[in-house]
């Protein structure tokens, strides 16, 4: 395999404020747009792990030491650094990823708003207190956890990060991040934007590797919290390995999100929605709408889907999958259900882009009269295709989605307000929407799933995160000498 005429600097870990070029096995970093090497990234070693644990732990004493109010000063600067070099960013999640230019200018713009959500947490986090009884006051206080690690995905390289770092090091905690080692340049990036903000050498580290790295993160008995965002097998596999070792967890995983079509939702809104949700981040995202049920007549809508489906076209306005096996395993799904009775009315299996044949290019797809037992309308295809079901009964449609191990996110396309709320109350998924293609809550409300979409307790952003990376400390205190007894005493 060659090496991209872009290619990149090796890619160092990076601990206690610095790149760590130890000596380490490696692997290629291969751009998906052309199938090119653009790098390596080091399979540390627990070692490695180890050193970046000392290095938190002993800058936790200062960082958590300062109020949250000073703590949140590096993120407005850092938010300033993401605007300033937003072009930059965004090539590089280009070239790790495959995405278009403009999904990884939207991935950067996500990331500034998540940061001034962090910004906005002095006025967010209050603490609590109370005269509970005559001189006797009760008071609550947010404390950090200590060292606390994330685990990030290949889909996001710079976004996910940015759901768990700015909140968890504002609430005072020091972190270990272990990005995808599929797309790792981002995040060496994103630390160095951290330390021109001014945060102090060891609150932000990271260690990259693979399988071995997460098994270790997971095992650490100094390492406090995890965060986790990828396929609901790993999902679990951590959330079990970690909190068997006591440690508080949040695994996100995987989706099967269901649109509900009924005849009256407005055509043009639909199609529209329908296909850029199939086929944004060329279908790579937990909120990608993979499974549409049509119920009653909506032919007309389908053929407008398809119609939008074919302005998309692969290496212009649609990204590249991740890895040649990642396209393999899509165009067998894709082959599967053609073989078991479905209609391909839209196909993009096969295609090359010029100039970039080395490419891992999926076309957008849509497959029509799909039965709910086939394994693609099942499984998480995780590529830009869309199943479509047919039913001439709401409650069946609902019925399909329920039966969904998953419960990501679903939709509801109608303009029958009494419908709408009829769907988004009975369907079994953490985010709902209508007439909306992907129903992602903006800050300050927060992102996470239902079911085998997420594993443990609350969400990953916004005002749910709090409590994910704080504790709550109870303090109360007696000033009245004069009762003398009561039931505090």
């Amino acid at each position: 395999m060659k090496t991209s005429a872009t290619a990149f600097s090796p890619v160092a870990n990076y601990i206690n404020g610095a790149a760590i070029n130890d000596p380490l096995p490696s692997m290629d970093v291969i751009s998906p747009l052309d199938g090119t090497v653009i790098s390596k990234v080091p399979l540390s070693k627990r070692e490695t792990l180890n050193k970046a644990v000392e290095s938190a732990q002993k800058a936790f004493p200062a960082w958590s030491g300062q109020t949250l109010k000073e703590r949140v000063q590096v993120f407005f600067r850092f938010r300033q650094l993401l605007e300033k070099n937003l072009e930059e960013l965004s090539k590089l999640i280009v070239a790790e990823n495959g995405k278009t230019l403009d999904e990884a200018r939207a991935e950067v713009f996500k990331g500034m708003e998540l940061c001034e959500f962090t910004c906005s947490l002095p006025q967010i986090v209050r603490d609590e207190v109370q005269e509970v009884s005559q001189g006797i006051e009760c008071r609550t206080s947010h404390h950090p956890l200590g060292v606390v690690a994330s685990i990030t995905p290949f889909n996001f390289p710079h976004m996910v990060p940015m759901w768990t770092i700015p909140n968890a090091l504002a609430l005072g905690n020091c972190m270990i991040v272990k990005p995808s080692e599929m797309v790792p340049l981002s995040m060496q990036r994103i630390a160095q934007l951290l330390s021109e903000a001014g945060l102090p050498p060891g609150v932000f580290n990271i260690v990259n590797g693979d399988r071995q790295i997460v098994e270790a993160i997971c095992d650490h008995p100094d390492i406090k919290a995890v965060s986790f965002v990828g396929s609901t097998r790993v999902a679990k596999i951590v959330y079990q390995r970690a909190g068997s070792n006591l440690k508080r967890v949040l695994c996100m995983g995987g989706a099967k999100n269901h649109l509900i079509v009924l005849p009256d939702a407005n055509t043009e809104i639909s199609a529209a929605n329908i296909a850029a949700s199939m086929s944004g981040c060329a279908g790579q995202r937990c909120m990608a709408a993979s499974a549409m049920v049509g119920v009653g007549k909506v032919d007309h809508i389908v053929a407008a889907i398809c119609e939008e489906a074919r302005k998309i076209v692969p290496g212009e306005n649609l990204g590249a999958v991740i890895t040649a096996e990642a396209k393999a395993r899509i165009e067998r799904y894709i082959d599967e259900a053609e073989r078991e009775g479905a209609k391909i009315l839209v196909d993009g299996r096969n295609v090359s882009v010029p100039g970039q044949e080395g490419g891992f290019y999926v076309g957008p797809t849509v497959i029509d009269y799909v039965r709910p037992d086939m394994k693609i309308a099942q499984e998480e295809v995780f590529g830009p295709v869309l199943s479509i079901m047919r039913t001439d009964d709401v409650d069946e449609a609902i019925r399909i989605e329920n039966a969904s191990p998953y419960g990501n996110a679903a939709s509801v396309f109608t303009q029958n307000g009494k419908m709408a709320d009829y769907v988004t109350e009975r369907v079994s998924a953490g985010m709902a929407g209508v007439n909306i293609g992907v129903p992602v809550p903006r800050e300050p409300f927060s992102f996470g799933g239902w079911n085998e979409s997420r594993f443990g307790v609350g969400d990953i952003t916004g005002h749910s995160s709090i409590g994910f990376w704080t504790q709550l400390k109870k303090t109360t205190t007696k000033w009245n000498p004069e009762a003398w007894k009561d039931w505090m005493s």
